[in-house]
Parts: C-alpha cells; structure tokens; sequence
C-alpha cells in the first residue's frame, strides 16, 4: 500500500472514531450518563414536592389521595411524586393531579400518548400546545389532549416544571416539542399531569376547570416549595379569570 492509500484509510478510520465519540457523547448527555446533578438534588426535590405540595390553592382543596401503580412509578423514573383528586369549591367539578420528580430522561419519556394506549386508551383530541396564564401574571406552556375508553374520555394537561432562574426561585412550566433535548442537564424535573372526566362535565367545562386549577395550583406551589407568599384565595362566587389559551402549531413527539 502506498503512501497516498495509508493517509485515506488513516483519515477515514479518524472520521470513525470521531463519530463513534460524538455518537457516544450524545447519548450520554441524554441519558444523564455524565449529569452534573447529583443524587442528593433530585432527592431534595422529591421531598419538597411530597411534603409541601399544597392541600389547598384558590378555590381547589384536595378530596382524597389516589392509589399509584408501582410499576407505573417505576417506568417514569419517579423518585418522589404527588396523586390526589381536588375538587373545586364553587362548581364542584374533580380534578386529579399527578406530579412526579425524577430526572429528565426518565421525566420525558413516560408521556400521556405511550402510557394510556398500554392502558387500553385510544388517543381521541389529539395533543396540541396551550399558553395558561397564572394566577401570578405568569404563563404555564402545557400540553393537552383527550384519551378514549369503554365510553369514557379524559381529558389530560401535562407539563414539566424547571427552575426557573429569576431571583426568589420558583418553577417555569414548559411543553418542549423534543422534552429530551430541551430539560436534558437539569438537576431534577417536576412532571404533572392534570386530568378530569370529560364525560361527567363535558368538554368546555373539562377544558376550563383544568386550566382554572393550573393558574391557581402554579403560584402556591412556587410559594409552597420556595416560600414567598401565594396569590390571595378567590372570594366565595366570585368568577376566576378564566384562562383564554391561543393554540400554537406543535405536534408532540418525544
């Protein structure tokens, strides 16, 4: 082999390896293989989440816990985590909240459309993205979307909550088309689902009573987790404002 033919194979086996090291680099970082984040952050978060996540906010107060599947748990990575059922003092709807703290590999890939259909679910309004105003003047980026059963249709909001990185600490709330790529290298996410019968009350009133029960839940948690003082409750037959989302286009895949 001459020279001219030992300096190709010598560059085209360094372009090899140089892949194979990116490749590897990048899964890596995905999957929190080299994660700055240490064991003791994700567990600090899961405590705060399962002791000071609020019983009451607004106009919501918590009706009962709800039974997790350990199995459930186990498949979104959940170190710490939240199920319970509120109900809405002045129109008595139902919502549940499940919140879950876990990394942000785990945290993005247990989503609404690959755990409901293994549930015997079909997917029936699919997900699109919404902008909830809070209670607080902020915005909450989530998801939403209908799932279908034996007559049965729920309708679901999910977002991930951040550090925010304003002063005074607090959570940002966001629906990132790519989950992985967008909270990857974050200490710890919180993941919550938002979620009412769409049968019993229809598919306006679902829609509105989990909106109403996320700008009201987002402000106490903030001050609940980080302290701060929350939004004052809403008076008794008062009417909320009531969030007015504007759709954007985004298909969720992650």
């Amino acid at each position: 082999m001459n020279n001219s033919s030992l300096r190709m194979a010598a560059g085209a086996l360094g372009a090899a390896v140089m892949l194979v090291v990116g490749v590897t680099v990048v899964q890596g970082m995905l999957t929190e293989r080299w994660a700055p984040a240490s064991r003791a952050e994700l567990e600090q978060a899961s405590q705060l989440l399962e002791d000071r996540f609020p019983d009451r906010f607004g106009e919501w107060e918590a009706e009962q816990e709800l039974e997790s599947d350990p199995k459930e748990l186990e498949r979104a990575g959940a170190v710490g985590h939240i199920s319970r059922l509120y109900r809405n003092t002045r129109s008595k709807a139902r919502v549940s909240a499940f919140v879950v703290s876990a990394l942000p590999h785990d945290a993005s890939g247990h989503t609404p459309d690959r755990c409901y259909p293994g549930a015997g679910f079909q997917v029936g309004e699919s997900e699109h993205r919404l902008m909830i105003p809070l209670a607080d003047g902020r915005q909450a980026e989530v998801f939403t979307g209908t799932f279908v059963k034996s007559g049965q249709t729920l309708r679901i909001f999910w977002t991930y909550g951040i550090p925010a990185g304003r002063s005074g600490g607090g959570l940002e709330w966001i629906a990132p088309q790519i989950a992985r790529i967008a909270l990857n290298r974050q200490p710890a996410v919180y993941k919550l689902y938002a979620i009412a019968d769409e049968t019993r009350i229809g598919r306006s009133q679902s829609t509105l009573e989990c909106e109403q029960f996320i700008a009201q839940l987002m402000p106490a948690l903030d001050a609940a987790l980080f302290g701060g003082d929350p939004p004052p409750p809403v008076p008794p037959g008062s009417d909320p404002a009531a969030p007015t989302p504007a759709a954007t286009d985004a298909a969720f895949i992650d």
